[in-house]
């Protein structure tokens, strides 16, 4: 695999024989191909990495809320920020509370995801 498109859902098999690097850096180049201006590109790239190893791996929870999401009008890319936000949001609340990560937590923060959620707070098109 030489190029990363979010827009389109890599075959599992070639993005999980991928070092986890490679995977990180092909989601950095594509966003920088695409002029897209990020705090921190790297970081970015990682959860990008994530989600669709989440995906590749058939991560049940992920996968459904990947197709929830395109069916209610946000472009791959966007459901896949949508996911990494919530895993994001879960981390950070572990990494400065005393609560603790649990993937129980993330699914059910995947559940409740919504198209609509996602646009009302980040003001992603259509």
């Amino acid at each position: 695999m030489k190029v990363y498109d979010p827009e389109l859902a890599p075959d599992p098999r070639e993005w999980l024989e991928l070092d986890e690097d490679e995977r990180i850096a092909l989601a950095e180049t594509h966003h920088r191909a695409a002029r897209i201006r990020l705090p921190n590109a790297r970081v970015h790239a990682c959860f990008h990495a994530i989600v669709e190893n989440q995906i590749a791996e058939g991560c049940l929870y992920v996968v459904r809320a990947m197709v929830r999401l395109q069916s209610e009008g946000l472009s791959r890319h966007d459901a896949l920020h949508a996911i990494g936000n919530v895993l994001a949001e879960l981390l950070h609340k572990a990494a400065t509370t005393e609560t603790e990560f649990s993937s129980t937590r993330y699914e059910a923060a995947v559940g409740r995801m919504t198209a609509k959620a996602w646009r009302k707070r980040y003001g992603a098109r259509r």
